[in-house]
């Protein structure tokens, strides 16, 4: 197995494409054609972390968090960055990054780890992307209709929240005249001809399009293929920010905090005040105030995430209560994700969760 094989299956769960603009996921240090002999999955890649691979012969890192967000213009060991770079190719050790791109799926991705960590049900995307799908319709002689839908929905069509291999046909005539140095078979040249035909229409993304367009192209029988893309304005409900869903019984305030501080294993929560029964929750790993106005819309009763500042907490307006309970405590438990979906996949080579506790705030209690 390569590094290139991890990064296939990673990213077959979160496409880099998903990443936001400002984001640097990716493979950070290393090539793709190098064997795996070990991985090491972390929250943050720092030089403690590339010591702990060493150590234990992993030469991949698999970090949520990437070390490189902008460029580097000088490598003199001057800052942690440039340390750890540094060190990670001394010791020919590769490092990929899986950021804002795992935190927007909705299967495998952070926010359902912690939807998961909380027991809420009824989970959906709190914040879903739209205009990222497109329908692509096309048309076949009935005989070829079960193959062509094989092959888009192989390709990745076809795919509607928890739903694989979605379509909708219809059948019609279509009329066609062959041109000069057309295929014979078609029939007379100059002379229109009428074929009983299925119209295929499916949803995919935009990321898929080519692919689906090229396995539509080798499957199809005709010579020239008739087929349309429209844009779409739709929501997907499987790709977006964050994440809402319910308790599965309603919990006093008191009762929240304290079930949320031994869920999560937190040392302190900062909170506002919410003197009404909280069922619906929701969530975001992370620096999460950018969600805010999505969390009160749905009407949640709780908003778990982090990093708000001192104004912004203000923002809550008595519509539900914001539970700050830091950066690395709401995205710990990415480290247990990120080890399931490689450990799963990959038998022959060790993959191990970092002992190393990287979070950089402490509290003094």
């Amino acid at each position: 197995m390569y590094v290139a094989d991890v990064i296939n299956h990673l990213e077959s769960i979160a496409p880099a494409s998903l990443q936001e603009s400002y984001d640097n996921s990716g493979l950070l240090v290393g090539q793709k054609d190098t064997p795996v002999s070990g991985v090491l999955v972390c929250l943050d890649c720092i030089e403690s972390t590339v010591v702990e691979a060493i150590e234990k012969k992993c030469n991949l890192i698999v970090a949520h968090h990437p070390i490189v967000f902008s460029g580097l213009k000088r490598f003199n060991n001057e800052n942690y960055v440039q340390r750890t770079v540094q060190l990670a190719i001394k010791y020919d050790i590769a490092i990929y990054a899986i950021h804002t791109n795992l935190d927007n799926v909705y299967e495998n991705g952070v926010n359902a780890k912690i939807a998961e960590q909380l027991g809420l049900i009824n989970t959906k995307i709190l914040a879903p992307k739209s205009g990222d799908l497109v329908k692509l319709v096309c048309y076949c002689p009935l005989a070829n209709e079960e193959h062509i839908k094989e092959v888009l929905f192989e390709a990745g069509a076809g795919h509607i929240s928890k739903y694989s291999e979605c379509s909708f046909t219809t059948e019609g005539i279509g009329t066609f005249k062959p041109g000069v140095g057309t295929n014979p078979v078609l029939g007379k040249v100059g002379t229109r001809h009428a074929e009983k035909e299925v119209k295929i229409e499916v949803i995919l993304t935009k990321r898929d399009m080519n692919a689906a367009i090229t396995a539509l192209k080798k499957a199809h029988s005709y010579e020239e293929i008739g087929y349309e893309i429209y844009p779409t304005l739709n929501e997907t409900s499987y790709e977006g920010s964050g994440m809402v869903g319910e308790l599965p019984a309603a919990m006093s305030p008191v009762e929240f905090l304290t079930f949320l501080k031994l869920t999560m294993n937190l040392v302190v929560i900062k909170h506002t005040i919410w003197s009404k029964e909280i069922r619906k929750v929701a969530v975001c790993g992370g620096a999460g105030q950018f969600l805010m106005s999505y969390a009160k819309a749905c009407n949640a009763d709780a908003y778990v995430t982090s990093d708000f500042k001192y104004h912004e907490y203000f923002d809550a307006e008595n519509k539900l209560m914001i539970c700050d309970i830091g950066h690395y405590e709401s995205e710990k438990y990415t480290i247990d994700l990120l080890f399931d979906i490689l450990s799963k996949k990959f038998t022959t080579f060790a993959v191990l969760k970092t002992e190393v506790n990287t979070n950089p705030v402490n509290y003094f209690t």
